[in-house]
């Protein structure tokens, strides 16, 4: 039987094996070589794992659904660097487990939003956003600041993180607990924010 395009397009299940093959080469020929990219894969400098407080802070930041209005990725181009500083590079995010760029932007990217506000500026703005951004559609948070966190609970959470080749060490994972201890969920959610993009110094 003569082979043509015709041909395979009639035998549905050979179609679909060579679509899926096609997909899997293009799949890898673009991923596998980031594994090898040193861009990608080793920090920048001065990036350390998430301390204690900020790495609950984190976990508060995804159970709250922050990551549906507010991106962590500034693209490089000129309106978005200006308004936000340094371009995202992906050594800011290798210990991030899962990093939270993305495109949607209800409020506006965080990326850069470390060290920009003061500690006290992020808590009314948890507490009432619309005390500091009236045209803000962004809900209240107030219950973060009365949510007392349980300080063994986040050694299991080090403990997976460590196994994903996070560089925590033992003495680490061991004196977490008593950096929690009286905190609030509130106070481990400004830190997590506090610290976002600190590592490449923004232009404004």
């Amino acid at each position: 039987m003569k082979f043509s395009h015709e041909w395979i397009e009639k035998n549905p299940w050979l179609l679909i094996g060579l679509v899926l093959l096609v997909i899997s080469v293009g799949g890898l020929v673009e991923i596998v070589p980031l594994f090898f990219q040193k861009s990608t894969t080793e920090p920048v400098a001065g990036l350390k794992p998430y301390s204690a407080l900020r790495l609950v802070g984190r976990d508060i930041y995804v159970r709250e659904g922050c990551y549906n209005c507010h991106s962590q990725m500034i693209r490089p181009f000129r309106a978005e660097t200006e308004r936000y500083g340094h371009y995202s590079v992906a050594g800011e995010f290798v210990y991030d487990r899962p990093f939270q760029w993305g495109s949607k932007r209800t409020g506006p990217d965080l990326a850069r939003v470390g060290g920009r506000y003061s500690d006290e500026w992020h808590r009314t703005h948890l507490d009432s956003p619309r005390d500091l951004v009236p045209e803000s559609n962004m809900p209240n948070y107030p219950w973060l600041a009365k949510a007392r966190l349980v300080p063994a609970d986040v050694v299991p959470k080090m403990r997976a993180l460590q196994r994903l080749s996070v560089p925590y060490s033992e003495q680490e994972i061991k004196d977490a607990p008593a950096t929690l201890e009286g905190k609030t969920e509130q106070d481990a959610l400004v830190a997590y924010l506090q610290g976002l993009g600190t590592q490449i110094k923004t232009r404004n």
